[in-house]
């Protein structure tokens, strides 16, 4: 039986009008401290993003979004930010904001492999 770590994992979401609060899901954000994971897997769908507004910026949108990959990555390329320890990281990226890129409340789970629950949350919560 293989063993089970526990892992924490939010939703990435676009809020085109923070304002109406209606929001999309475009990724998901996993965090499992004894495996030493930190990532996150995005896509955003223009076409369903510009039927919520037309004042959607994608370049801006995809650039905020390569940010939370970055920062997950740690090193010099996730600025400040990414020099912190992993669970700092993951804590920076899932507090609460008032912006057009958000994340869902943070939920933990068990897994045995993190990867294959990054890849099984997006599939399931985004596509």
């Amino acid at each position: 039986m293989q063993e089970k770590h526990l892992f924490e994992y939010a939703v990435i979401r676009v809020v085109p009008c923070v304002e109406r609060e209606e929001f999309i899901n475009v990724g998901v954000i996993v965090y499992c401290a004894s495996k030493g994971f930190l990532k996150t897997k995005c896509e955003l769908n223009g076409d369903r993003l510009c039927s919520f507004s037309d004042k959607v910026d994608l370049e801006e949108l995809e650039e905020r979004l390569r940010a939370f990959e970055r920062i997950c990555a740690g090193r010099k390329e996730g600025g400040t930010i990414g020099s912190l320890p992993i669970a700092s990281r993951f804590r920076w990226l899932t507090a609460t904001r008032s912006t057009v890129v958000q994340t869902s409340p943070v939920h933990p789970g068990l897994c045995t492999d993190p990867q294959e629950t990054l890849e099984k949350l997006y599939k399931q919560l985004v596509q």
